[in-house]
């Protein structure tokens, strides 16, 4: 594997679609760097939280003041010992599980459509990606961040489908939340980030779709595997 070429694999699509799920499989099969970037986002909401501050008074921050609070926003990955995957830390403390919670879902996508939000996390986003070998997921990915990917891979599935998958997760996690409650988040999220100014999720003239409504892991696996060693060889 060392001796192949190393690409950037891009993975976008809608909010519960397995996107990071593949994204780790497909890292840890090629023993490349995986960064969720939707994690990154999911911290910066976390620190906006833990300043008791509100999504309309981040949006009503000056320059100079956004300026100030993302400078105060220290990201960084590091491999678990146990999992053998990437984890975030916020400013030097481990927040993986603490940005999955719903509250945190409920405001990411507003969060991640402030311009200057967006723009910093772009930055560091290439930033990781500079050496190639690096899959990375989120919403405009192959758009923007990596638009010379080589691979592309756009997700979705249906609606009910995400909302069932992403129901069970929490569930099994703990949270006691309604289908029709998860359901509703992801409609709202799919609407955010699909209609944002800055950056929107859309698929790549160049990526390829993976439906994987009717799929298992080990069968979206097979089929993206395909278009990595495709990409590779190419």
């Amino acid at each position: 594997m060392s001796e192949r070429k190393k690409i950037i694999v891009a993975i976008d699509g809608y909010s519960s679609c397995g996107k990071s799920t593949l994204a780790k499989a497909i890292a840890k099969y090629l023993h490349y760097n995986y960064i969720d970037s939707g994690a990154m986002y999911r911290a910066v909401t976390l620190h906006m939280l833990h300043k008791n501050m509100v999504v309309a008074e981040l949006n009503a921050m000056n320059p100079e003041e956004m300026k100030v609070f993302l400078n105060e926003i220290k990201i960084t990955f590091h491999l678990s010992p146990e999992t053998k995957l990437s984890e975030i830390y916020l400013n030097g403390v481990n927040v993986d599980n603490e940005i999955r919670t719903m509250g945190i879902s409920d405001l990411v996508s507003p969060v991640s459509a402030i311009s200057a939000v967006r723009k910093r996390m772009v930055e560091k986003q290439q930033f990781y990606g500079g050496h190639r070998g690096i899959v990375m997921d989120g919403r405009d990915i192959g758009t923007t961040v990596f638009p010379d990917a080589e691979l592309k891979i756009f997700m979705t599935a249906d609606k009910e489908v995400r909302a069932k998958r992403r129901y069970e997760e929490l569930r099994a996690k703990g949270y006691r939340l309604t289908l029709d409650e998860v359901y509703q988040n992801i409609a709202s999220r799919d609407q955010q980030d699909t209609s944002r100014s800055e950056s929107p999720l859309r698929q790549a003239n160049d990526a390829i779709v993976l439906d994987n409504s009717d799929l298992n892991e080990n069968e979206q696996m097979a089929i993206a595997l395909e278009w990595v060693n495709q990409a590779i060889e190419a």
